[in-house]
């Protein structure tokens, strides 16, 4: 699960104008793979290359507790709704960040093998759809185009930013699925995927300057497009 993951931002964004930005959501919802990453390179959680460990990439992500345990991504989700109540002192706002860090583990509880734990115990879950890609492309496809065609249908504003936003996931997806696998675990690895996280939520920040929700009308636009 790759652009899948942002397909909450797009929903939450759209539902109401109280959630957070679509830039912030964009953050909340790679939360846990922004501090999963940065842990890799310090050596805290840990992956490692085995061909052949899925259909579709060779990713074990043997040791990540503190970010993609239930509990750990629950933490994270709880710290961010803290950190937009203080700054918004709006808890429709805080509520919906933490929803949409928490969509993180169940969307990647459908995509994972059993990496995934509760509280960092031995047991681990997922569904393993990386394992039928006949399944998995076509559903994290189909719930990201999904997500922005609602949003974009409860928003307003020009068309040209959000689909350069979207084309730029369709491209980042096609090279996570189609480009050369990794051979190694590494430093390489993890600044890449930080660095598509934060080109993507660039993106999306510029995309909330340019679209406002359709429930704000009259005077109230100007106020809010920025």
């Amino acid at each position: 699960m790759f652009i899948g993951h942002f397909a909450p931002a797009f929903l939450a964004r759209g539902i109401t104008e109280e959630a957070p930005k679509l830039g912030t959501l964009f953050i909340a919802a790679q939360l846990v793979d922004w501090a999963f990453f940065t842990f890799a390179i310090v050596g805290i959680e840990k992956l490692r290359i085995v061909p052949g460990m899925t259909a579709m990439n060779p990713l074990d992500l043997y040791h990540m507790p503190y970010t993609h345990s239930l509990s750990g991504t629950a933490a994270w989700a709880l710290g961010f709704a803290i950190v937009i109540w203080l700054v918004s002192r709006n808890a429709i706002a805080a509520t919906w960040g933490a929803i949409v860090v928490l969509s993180h583990w169940l969307l990647d509880l459908l995509a994972h093998g059993p990496d995934l734990t509760l509280a960092g115990g031995e047991e681990k879950f997922g569904m393993g759809l990386w394992n039928s890609p006949w399944i998995e492309m076509p559903l994290e496809i189909g719930i990201t185009l999904a997500a922005f065609c609602f949003y974009i249908r409860r928003t307003k504003g020009p068309v040209v930013p959000p689909l350069i936003l979207l084309g730029t996931m369709l491209v980042f997806q096609a090279i996570n699925w189609f480009g050369p696998q990794p051979q190694e675990a590494g430093t390489g690895i993890y600044v890449t995927a930080l660095l598509s996280f934060g080109i993507l939520t660039a993106l999306a920040f510029w995309v909330q300057s340019t679209r406002w929700h359709k429930s704000l009308v009259g005077l109230a636009v100007s106020g809010v497009r920025r």
